[in-house]
């Protein structure tokens, strides 16, 4: 017996149309899989090494994806009235806010944004905001430098930055402008309170490779889409030349 492939145009079209849709997709899962596993892999080194010693000096902008990931140890005061509240973050414990403050750096005017820790969130009242400690005099912190909080997705337009804001999203360069203070051009994530006054906050950061086995498992849903949609054209050309 003799197998005939029938070849149409407009199921070939939108078979070549869904296969690099799922190869491109898969890819970019891919892609996302290995950037969280290098930047782990980073962070690992990063903690292994001597915690970097933060000084008044600005770190070079051609120097600041070598900073990230590595530990940080800095000396100064938080500046309190300063504080803003990221939404929207999940942790272990819940859903809650990102508690970012200005830190100065001793002996200067210059300071770093540190993201302190976890808050939960009151879900009757999402404004009000539970109680935490803030050191009111010269503490040394140590942390984790990381070049954002992380984002999601804004919903609505953006409130100004301003001293207690609930936002969804803060980069160093938006709280520099609208403080009017020199930052460093990167946060510390806080691993640990500095000083007994520094209380009430979760350090539990997510790790970056978080989620890496989630894309792995979208790629292969896109790539199974990709061979599923290719075998269906096939399948259905014979079928179609089986019947004439």
């Amino acid at each position: 017996m003799v197998m005939a492939f029938r070849f149409k145009w407009v199921p070939f079209a939108a078979t070549v149309l869904l296969v690099a849709l799922g190869v491109s997709l898969g890819r970019w899962q891919d892609r996302r899989a290995a950037d969280k596993s290098a930047a782990e892999a980073r962070l690992q080194a990063g903690q292994a090494g001597a915690p970097l010693l933060l000084g008044a000096a600005a770190v070079p902008a051609a120097e600041v994806a070598q900073v990230e990931f590595r530990r940080v140890r800095v000396t100064g005061r938080f500046v309190a009235d300063w504080p803003l509240y990221l939404d929207n973050r999940p942790s272990a414990k819940g859903v809650g806010f990102y508690l970012l403050m200005p830190f100065r750096i001793d002996g200067s005017d210059q300071h770093v944004l540190v993201a302190r820790g976890w808050l939960p969130r009151n879900s009757a009242m999402r404004e009000q905001l539970p109680p935490y400690g803030t050191p009111s005099g010269t503490v040394t912190l140590e942390g984790v430098a990381r070049l954002h909080a992380g984002h999601v997705m804004q919903l609505g337009t953006a409130p100004p930055l301003k001293p207690g804001a609930i936002v969804q999203n803060a980069g160093v360069a938006e709280v520099a402008a609208a403080s009017g203070l020199r930052m460093q051009p990167f946060i510390i994530e806080q691993t640990a309170p500095a000083g007994a006054e520094d209380s009430g906050l979760s350090h539990d950061w997510p790790a970056p490779a978080s989620g890496v086995d989630k894309h792995r498992g979208y790629a292969f849903q896109w790539y199974a889409l990709a061979v599923m949609a290719a075998l269906f054209f096939v399948a259905t050309g014979f079928r179609r030349g089986k019947q004439n």
